[in-house]
């Protein structure tokens, strides 16, 4: 008896006089600036972004890697000022009439700054003139297309005919998908020209970076003269989900890490971020021509 009748309020509003001033005390209270703090991808402890930046996307307090965009990396190795990019005007389009790639590529375009997925161009490593290439994996998380292949094809050449050693630094999810047998064409035309930078003597230092997979791992971040990785670096073609599904056998947990691939042979090196230009630097020391 009684469950339909009409529940009595057992509240009450606070006076008018204490809403207005609650809702002054909100509107001046001090607020936090968007991007001011950055939460480690490892230990989930909060750091101050400057201080993330200033130590080159390695977090203070577990020493775990970020991932760098092109610009950061480029500033990372390159003499302050000295970095030329070339073919900036290559971009891509959509081929294919892939559904909703446009607007994906517009967006890409936006949130990253930068007009395609690798930045190419040359600078100095501590004074010896250098060709390079840095995939960006904030674009359609460095995914190859027809341009960047394009690109770094260009860079290549640009390098024979200038005779500079190449260095590429990799990032990709691998080739772009939504451009089909187009973007699956560019790992046999970087191949291709390689071979050509190889005849020339020169030496390309390829350093695949957090992640590299796919058919860039299948082509050029494979065909360096020396192969360079950062700590904890993913480097794999295919993921671990279809290579487990596929041999019907678990992987072990480091599996296409680094480490792994170093002690497989895979890798000539692990090199820490923070010493990378120096050793870049050596490399083309000993590899430099008169």
């Amino acid at each position: 008896m009684g469950i339909f009748k009409k529940n009595k309020q057992y509240f009450t509003l606070p006076p008018q006089e204490d809403i207005d001033r609650g809702a002054e005390a909100a509107a001046s209270a001090p607020s936090i600036p968007e991007g001011l703090w950055t939460k480690c991808v490892k230990c989930d402890k909060f750091i101050i972004t400057d201080d993330l930046e200033k130590n080159h996307g390695v977090c203070p307090k577990c020493g775990a890697y970020h991932r760098l965009g092109a610009h950061a990396r480029i500033n990372l190795v390159v003499d302050n000022d000295t970095f030329r990019e070339i073919n900036e005007n290559i971009v891509g389009n959509d081929p294919l009439g892939f559904p909703g790639y446009e607007n994906k590529l517009e967006s890409s375009r936006k949130n990253s700054g930068l007009k395609e997925a690798v930045i190419t161009g040359y600078g100095n490593i501590e004074g010896i003139r250098t060709a390079i290439g840095v995939m960006e994996p904030g674009f359609m998380m460095g995914s190859m297309g027809t341009a960047v292949g394009e690109k770094l094809a260009s860079l290549i050449e640009f390098a024979i005919f200038y005779k500079l050693p190449l260095v590429i630094f990799s990032a990709s999810g691998g080739a772009r998908m939504q451009e089909g047998i187009m973007s699956l064409m560019q790992m046999a035309k970087v191949s291709a020209v390689l071979k050509r930078h190889s005849d020339e003597g020169l030496l390309y230092v390829s350093v695949p970076t957090d992640p590299t997979t796919g058919g860039v791992t299948a082509s050029f971040a494979m065909l360096g003269d020396i192969i360079i990785a950062e700590p904890g670096t993913l480097i794999g073609f295919a993921g671990r989900r279809v290579i487990e599904g596929t041999i019907r056998q678990k992987l072990p947990e480091d599996f296409q890490s680094a480490e792994f691939l170093l002690e497989h042979g895979f890798l000539d090196a692990i090199v820490k971020r923070e010493d990378l230009k120096d050793y870049l630097h050596r490399l083309l020391m000993i590899h430099r021509r008169n």
